[in-house]
């Protein structure tokens, strides 16, 4: 008999925690899982990819953070499927979806802590009382375990399931065919960052970096991907650092596995991460990675041998003010890689074996199923 599985999750945005959720909700054994979908808030393009796995979603249209009629839209949906498990994603889910969960009467409930987030002030309250009444905290990294458990969280509660990456698909775009319709010279060494454009991901260190590698070498360029709250300040950034020319902001991008390839390096600066769907698609796409030493990330990339990991020593508090540690780590490595044929393509293939090896979706989904047939009994 089929076990009823309920994820949770704020939007089907084409973000880290959505891609692991919808792998997760197309992969899990029919046999014996039958899995539902509910977005609280909007869908996305991950909607279509649930939809053609036959996998049922929900939207409930959540307009506010505290939305009381978005709340009974849930209760509801919880109390008439009668879900043997809720699996619930980030704050709004962990916390809407436990709460209808303890009063529909669910037995077992998995909340998912996917990032290090020292943004969480009051919002820590919700999570220790929430755990109390939640069967398992998964957290994709142990950097994430870490975290919670220092704030409260019994540790004994939390497994750590690294998230799970696909092979890439096969790419028959040229780099050359990418690099025109970029408006990037064709002799150009193209440099990548994948994400969304606020204060975590300290866009502003490498833009600080590419103006240093500007005064290197003249064919170095970077293109970052990705839209945000921050984006016309980063780019009046840019252009006071006059390198205009050099970095190019492509926004919200559906063809992110057509560019990879082609990147020489990928750069990740951010000031805390859970475990990066960026950096783990580039690295199955054998780019090297050159991103920051904090926790999740390490995880990730073995410094020297996959990528390299940037000192994060002297990181300002304000996120508006340049780390040149950073930005010059930035820039240091990613000369050394592009100077170094040979050295770039051992990262590289290290990397891509690593992401094989040891981060499959194969993997990520086992170890859910067994966490929940565990939980079910």
């Amino acid at each position: 008999m089929t076990k009823k599985i309920l994820q949770i999750i704020p939007t089907l945005d084409r973000s880290g925690a959505e891609k692991q959720m919808t792998l997760l909700a197309r992969s899990l054994p029919r046999e014996e899982f039958e899995v539902h979908v509910a977005a609280l808030t909007r869908g996305g393009p991950m909607l279509a990819e649930l939809k053609s796995a036959g996998v049922p979603v929900t939207i409930l249209g959540k307009r506010w953070k505290f939305d009381p009629h978005a709340f009974w839209k849930l209760f509801r949906l919880v109390r008439g499927l009668k879900p043997d498990l809720i699996h619930t994603w980030l704050f709004a889910a962990n916390t809407y979806g436990r709460a209808a969960g303890v009063l529909a009467g669910v037995k077992c409930l998995v909340a998912g802590e996917r990032c290090v987030d020292p943004w969480k002030t009051w919002e820590l309250w919700f999570d220790r009382w929430l755990a109390r009444h939640t069967s398992r905290i998964a957290a994709n990294s142990e950097g994430v375990r870490r975290f919670y458990a220092a704030r409260g969280i019994p540790a004994e509660k939390i497994e750590v399931i690294p998230n799970g990456i696909p092979p890439p698909p096969a790419c028959s775009t040229t780099r050359q065919e990418i690099l025109a319709e970029l408006g990037i010279p064709s002799t150009a060494r193209l440099v990548g960052l994948i994400g969304r454009l606020w204060p975590q991901k300290r866009v502003k260190d490498a833009l600080w970096a590419a103006d240093l590698l500007k005064q290197i070498r003249d064919d170095v360029h970077l293109a970052i991907v990705g839209d945000g709250p921050d984006r016309r300040r980063l780019e009046i950034f840019r252009d006071q650092c006059e390198i205009g020319d050099k970095v190019h902001f492509l926004g919200h991008r559906s063809d992110v596995p057509r560019l990879l390839p082609h990147f020489d390096v990928l750069w990740l600066p951010s000031a805390y991460e859970g475990q990066s769907n960026a950096i783990m698609e580039a690295m199955a796409a054998g780019v090297p990675v050159v991103a920051t030493d904090i926790p999740g990330t390490r995880e990730l990339v073995v410094d020297g041998q996959t990528g390299y990991l940037v000192s994060t020593e002297g990181w300002p508090p304000n996120a508006t003010t340049v780390n040149k540690t950073v930005a010059a780590g930035l820039a240091r490595h990613t000369l050394r890689i592009l100077d170094d044929p040979a050295l770039a393509r051992r990262l590289g293939e290290a990397a891509q074996k690593r992401m094989r090896d040891e981060f499959s979706v194969e993997n990520m989904v086992a170890r859910y199923a067994d966490l929940y047939r565990r939980l079910l009994g």
